[in-house]
């Protein structure tokens, strides 16, 4: 009879399933490949989008351009390269909170993703004001309706549901940069909610919507390309891994 633990047994059939390669991914932490094989091995990861700025400024959309130039934000927008499917899931399997930063573990190497890194691999300067839920109120007159209505085509429609179809077109496109890159989601991108608008007013950062796809389990993982940027600043080796390229 088999005395092997049921525990035991499914890490080595995940294991041997990924080639061998699940347990490096974890460092042999049985705990966290159980969680990745039960909850995180399966979860979608959201289809990446790269804004073109080139057709921006074809199309002459001078106010959607400075708005992105000014929020320090075009690096983020535009990246691209190879995205690791498995790596970003083992990523977002270890994803802790510590302080001010985010912390993950893959391959057996530690990932401190501090204001530097941000920076560095991003562009993005974390100093900024953070906005969410909880502190929209620091966003000094910040109202949701009347923000919506002033960035319609017509000023004087009825609003019921903050939907981007009645937008002007740099307030439009700036809605689908917001759902589908900045906070990205699986679906409902037409419709804005009040951190959407908030972006509008003031683009802020992304660590809350990271927070929100671990905690959620319809959420998809967002960020791929980002995350699969963080990989390479830490020197993962990624020769042998899955990969798919965004371009």
């Amino acid at each position: 009879m088999d005395s092997t633990p049921p525990t035991s047994r499914r890490v080595k059939s995940m294991a041997i399933r990924f080639g061998g390669r699940v347990e490096g991914w974890f460092s042999g932490d049985n705990d966290l490949i159980e969680r990745y094989r039960f909850e995180t091995s399966t979860k979608v990861i959201n289809n990446p989008k790269v804004v073109c700025f080139d057709w921006l400024k074809s199309q002459k959309l001078d106010n959607v351009r400075k708005l992105l130039k000014d929020q320090s934000i075009r690096k983020f927008l535009v990246m691209k390269g190879n995205i690791y499917p498995d790596l970003i899931r083992v990523f977002y399997t270890n994803l802790k909170f510590e302080g001010n930063n985010l912390v993950s573990h893959v391959k057996g190497v530690d990932m401190e993703i501090t204001h530097k890194v941000w920076t560095a691999v991003a562009g993005l300067n974390y100093s900024e004001l953070r906005i969410n839920k909880g502190n929209l109120g620091v966003v000094e007159d910040f109202n949701k309706v009347q923000y919506y209505k002033s960035s319609l085509k017509n000023q004087n429609a009825q609003v019921g549901t903050s939907s981007v179809g009645g937008l002007r077109l740099d307030e439009r496109l700036l809605a689908l940069i917001v759902t589908w890159i900045l906070t990205p989601r699986g679906s409902n991108h037409s419709v804005l909610t009040e951190e959407d608008l908030v972006y509008f007013f003031i683009i802020h950062i992304i660590k809350e919507h990271m927070q929100k796809a671990m905690r959620l389990s319809d959420y998809r993982y967002p960020y791929v390309v980002l995350i699969s940027k963080f990989l390479q600043y830490f020197d993962l080796n990624l020769e042998d891994e899955t990969s798919e390229l965004v371009k």
